[in-house]
């Protein structure tokens, strides 16, 4: 994947109009081989604000092709001239005010139109996995992004745990690390048993496109539909203070899976840096997942997902894929 920027296309899937009105230019941009923080900064420099003044919903990657909304606090509502912020690099595709800046996670979910080349493996399979993963979905894991270059961030978020100082940027994405790194053992221990899509005694549902959950309650025909139909699913712990939602069988799996020395200093790291329990679905279907063989060994796949859901997760699905910018990124 990714072996130009054109490869990997990334839009935002927007959940709300411009208001037409107030102190905040909403800028929908197109960039190729920019990331979104490196964006953020060309635009306060474009508006002559500062970077404080820039909102952004999401995190997208340097090598890819991606359409974004940022905001641009300007008071005194006397606009630059929007053309020249156009570069070779970054175009405004629309622009509009609006009353409030752009929040995180202002967004419904990511569009993706991802081309794979070197192709290896027999089609017709590949059309069978493929047809599998649209109608069964795939463990919903965090990526290798969320990781850092070569997955050092868990390391480093233990020795942060252990006292070492880090700035608070890097601080927050190292309790990230730390508490995706436990969600994805506990789902890796239910995808080797073989019922992380499937109900446990003790489990806490996940609403499907959101963050609310109930349960733990008896398994009846009623949730049996719900789940086929994936209006819910099987959820896992996203660590913090506070006991454990999940009952029976459930949290007997999460605390065994997550009872080794290294669980256990990531767990007591998190809850004393005050996070709260929350959980997190394990099972993740691509929406409106279609794909074409354009050439021999080309495969372009076309599909959309929630936000906080990675595109690489269902890639891995299919087998080994490189990644030919050597790099990764929020995907």
């Amino acid at each position: 994947m990714r072996t130009s920027p054109e490869d990997f296309v990334v839009e935002e899937i927007d959940t709300f109009e411009a208001s037409g009105a107030g102190e905040h230019l909403l800028l929908t941009v197109e960039k190729r081989g920019m990331n979104t923080a490196f964006a953020a900064k060309r635009i306060a420099q474009w508006a002559g604000v500062a970077e404080s003044a820039i909102g952004y919903a999401g995190l997208k990657d340097r090598h890819a092709v991606t359409r974004q909304r940022f905001s641009v606090w300007i008071p005194k509502k006397v606009s630059p001239d929007v053309a020249t912020l156009d570069s070779d690099e970054l175009r405004v595709l629309e622009h509009a005010w609006h009353a409030r800046k752009l929040p995180r996670g202002a967004l419904a979910g990511n569009r993706f139109v991802l081309t794979l080349r070197d192709v290896e493996g027999d089609v017709g399979e590949i059309d069978a996995r493929l047809g599998t993963i649209a109608e069964r979905g795939v463990p919903n894991y965090f990526g290798e992004q969320r990781f850092g270059r070569g997955g050092r961030n868990v390391d480093k978020a233990l020795a942060m745990f252990a006292g070492r100082r880090v700035p608070r940027e890097e601080r927050t994405h190292l309790l990230s690390a730390a508490r995706s790194e436990l969600f994805n053992r506990v789902l890796a221990a239910r995808v080797q048993a073989g019922h992380w899509d499937a109900p446990l005694d003790g489990e806490v549902w996940s609403l499907d496109g959101s963050r609310s959950v109930f349960g733990p309650e008896p398994w009846s025909e009623a949730l049996a539909v719900r789940l086929a139909a994936f209006d819910i699913h099987p959820g896992g712990p996203l660590w913090g203070r506070g006991e454990l939602r999940s009952d029976g069988e459930v949290k007997a799996l999460e605390l065994a899976t997550l009872s080794d020395p290294t669980s256990l200093s990531l767990r007591d790291g998190l809850e004393r840096a005050g996070l709260e329990q929350e959980r997190r679905a394990l099972r993740l279907r691509p929406s409106d997942l279609a794909w074409e063989w354009p050439e021999p060994g080309v495969l372009r796949l076309r599909f959309g997902l929630p936000p906080g859901c990675y595109a690489t997760t269902v890639l891995a699905e299919l087998g080994e894929v490189s990644d030919a910018s050597g790099t990764s990124g929020p995907a």
